[in-house]
């Protein structure tokens, strides 16, 4: 009798539009099937000979990663399991022109570690084997599985923080914020692959290949690993960063608008780092990747973010007797600062911990030897859980530390206060469905913090504090006879003249004769001024009891920047010195100079159908008093397939208009964005439009 044959398999099917569309990854571009874990898919074996016999013949499914693989043999009764993988016979098929087809259904582990995989089929009888390649599946986490670690329960957070490859950043300054259109572009061609390089070029995987791929089964290695990728201080990451100075030989952070462009350039450079990156670059990219990956992910702005150097849970910040701000220490107050939360289990940490988590791939201080930050439970942030891992001491300083301001003359101090309420005045992230802004401060901080003294600037210097400084500690008893404030009369514009006023206020009941020193600094966002651009000193003579207000202007041609900016950061600073006392008041205020926005018109905004031509309209008027001109680049990701760029020359007070046309290749919320960078003055103007795609 002769032996029973192995099945000869002719085709196989991986039913990539039916799975992908059930795994919710339709529209990630893949060289493979993309699925996602903790979820069946299906695929129809069609084969020659005799029917399938699973008594005489088994059929065996091996998954291969690197070195290692499972095996799941085909059964025909097992139920799918959510720890190992599985594979079950669904039906035997005899198609019309005789050839035979079997449709197994294989499932993954919620746990299964994400990446690329090789499937391969062995079928075997007593006498015979024979294997077959099936083809390649991308595997990634599943917010959708309740036993998936980074399950997310609600449709409509899911929608906006895996599917959305929209966002919103924010800029700026508490009192003058700035909202800047950013593409995530995860559905870009290519970008989900090159998402998955950031893995296979890590020193992880680098190092040891088998224990790395086990450990992606976590989003906690996962976000560490992509974390210190973004930047490229430690390995060959994505992005250099650069705060200040010439772009020349790289493009200026600003004028970046989505993350394709930065993955491209890095993976066609054979993994060189893209020049240049800043803190909202850096986090937007890394949202690109984790929401890729199938981790739920937003992007966060703290604005003035404490970048405690020593520790110490203090900002050290010296100026001299003329209000002028000195750098003297190497802690600093970020006008903003831009990182990510995840959305993850935290088994590590015990109950309680599981939800939002703190990561930040700007290279700022290292973590277990790397440029790297976090994931910090945003839980134990606010419980001031200082030893639970990883980085929340530093998340902590970020948003709590205290800030001890010094007048010094001579390595003196003159006068000192402190600032409780200052760092972390306003944490914010994109409202899911819209296009505003979510206060998530009290996510992070009870409303009275570290709280003993309150108020500004003003209001405490020369009360009875201690501050720890590592250079020295000092004393200073009750002031109490001037107080003095900053008044901005409006949000700076630029093109416009800044108006302030500085209020004084006399509480005794003598006349004083008082100096007074005004001073204004440009700024980066991340760290201490340099020089001054603007000051101002005269004596005043104060009734008693009396209040002076004093109104001062600063012109455009004084302030105006000689770098491209998007927004420019002032530091204004006054100093009252009372002549008889000696004592002296401080008050300061930082703000941004922001730019006009462009306004961007749609054709037909209710009825914008996929596949079907469109045209938007660019429109900006030139408010200064001299003719501009400079590129203007619009682009859309699902929108534009190529960017349009322009160069254009605007009249004094002239409004220009430029269509462009556009047709969508997907439906949902999709963003127009427009950029108009312009040579003199050198600023950078953005404008973006949501567009709601409708299917036809």
């Amino acid at each position: 009798m002769a032996a029973p044959r192995v099945l000869k398999v002719r085709t196989i099917d991986l039913q990539r539009v039916q799975n992908q569309t059930r795994h919710r990854t339709e529209g990630l571009s893949s060289s493979t099937l993309v699925l996602r874990r903790g979820q069946a898919f299906t695929m129809t074996v069609n084969y020659d000979g005799r029917p399938f016999d699973p008594l005489k013949e088994q059929l065996i499914f091996r998954i291969v990663s690197g070195p290692l693989f499972v095996e799941a043999p085909v059964s025909v009764s097992r139920q799918p399991s959510l720890t190992q993988w599985t594979a079950v016979l669904e039906k035997c098929i005899l198609n019309p022109t005789g050839h035979r087809a079997l449709s197994v259904s294989l499932s993954s582990p919620a746990s299964a570690p994400i990446g690329a995989y090789t499937l391969q089929l062995r079928g075997q009888t007593r006498l015979s084997v024979t294997t077959y390649f099936l083809g390649q599946v991308t595997l990634l986490c599943n917010p959708w599985c309740p036993a998936d670690s980074v399950f997310l329960q609600s449709e409509d957070l899911r929608t906006e923080y895996v599917m959305s490859d929209i966002g919103l950043l924010f800029k700026g300054s508490p009192g003058n914020i700035v909202s800047r259109p950013w593409s995530f572009d995860q559905y870009e061609k290519g970008i989900l692959d090159i998402c998955m390089k950031l893995l296979q070029e890590s020193p992880q995987h680098q190092a040891d290949m088998g224990k790395d791929l086990l450990n992606r089964s976590s989003p906690v290695y996962i976000s560490r690993v992509i974390s210190a990728m973004v930047n490229s201080n430690d390995d060959k990451g994505v992005l250099m960063g650069k705060w200040s100075g010439d772009y020349k030989d790289g493009v200026n952070p600003s004028q970046w608008t989505g993350s394709a462009d930065i993955l491209r350039m890095w993976a066609e450079t054979q993994f060189s780092p893209v020049k240049y990156g800043q803190c909202w670059v850096f986090a937007a990219v890394m949202c690109t990747v984790m929401r890729a990956l199938g981790i739920p992910t937003r992007v966060v702005t703290n604005f003035n973010s404490a970048h405690d150097t020593d520790g110490n849970m203090v900002i050290e910040e010296y100026y001299n007797e003329k209000g002028e701000k000195l750098s003297m220490s190497r802690d600093s107050i970020w006008n903003f600062h831009v990182w990510v939360e995840s959305w993850m289990k935290r088994p590590d940490l015990g109950r309680g911990y599981d939800g939002w988590q703190v990561l930040d791939p700007t290279p700022q201080e290292r973590s277990a030897g790397m440029f790297r930050c976090g994931p910090a439970a945003v839980k134990a942030i606010y419980e001031q859980r200082v030893d639970a891992q990883y980085d929340v001491p530093f998340v902590y300083a970020e948003v709590n530390a205290d800030v001890c301001t010094m007048i010094i003359r001579n390595g003196m101090v003159l006068s000192t206060s402190i600032d409780k309420r200052r760092v972390g005045a306003l944490i914010s992230t994109k409202r899911p469905g819209s296009m505003s802004m979510q206060n998530i401060t009290s996510e992070y901080k009870t409303e009275d913090d570290g709280d003993t003294c309150r108020g500004s600037l003003a209001d405490v210097a020369g009360r009875s504090v201690i501050c720890h400084s590592q250079r020295q500690s000092a004393i200073f008893m009750d002031s109490k006879g001037v107080e003095v404030s900053l008044q901005l009369l409006k949000a700076p514009v630029v093109g416009e003249n800044i108006s302030f006023n500085v209020i004084i206020t006399n509480t005794e009941a003598a006349q004083k004769l008082l100096k007074k020193h005004v001073n204004a600094q440009n700024k980066e966002y991340n760290r201490n001024p340099t020089g001054s651009f603007w000051e101002s000193h005269d004596d005043v003579k104060i009734g008693p009891k009396e209040t002076v207000t004093m109104k001062h202007e600063i012109f455009f041609k004084e302030y105006m920047l000689k770098e491209t900016e998007e927004d420019s950061l002032v530091n204004l600073a006054v100093v009252i010195e009372d002549v008889k006392t000696q004592e002296r008041v401080l008050a300061s205020e930082e703000f941004n100079i922001r730019t006009p926005s462009l306004n961007i018109q749609i054709q037909n905004e209710v009825s914008v159908i996929i596949n079907t031509p469109q045209v938007a309209t660019v429109i900006f008027t030139n408010p200064f008093s001299f003719a501009v001109r400079g590129e203007l680049t619009v682009s859309g990701s699902g929108l534009l397939e190529e960017k349009a760029q322009m160069r254009i020359t605007i009249q004094p007070r002239e409004t220009t208009k430029k269509p462009v046309s556009f047709t969508p290749r997907m439906a949902g919320a999709k963003m127009l964005s427009a950029n108009l960078v312009l040579e003199n003055p050198p600023t950078i103007l953005h404008g973006f439009k949501t567009i709601n795609v409708q299917a036809s």
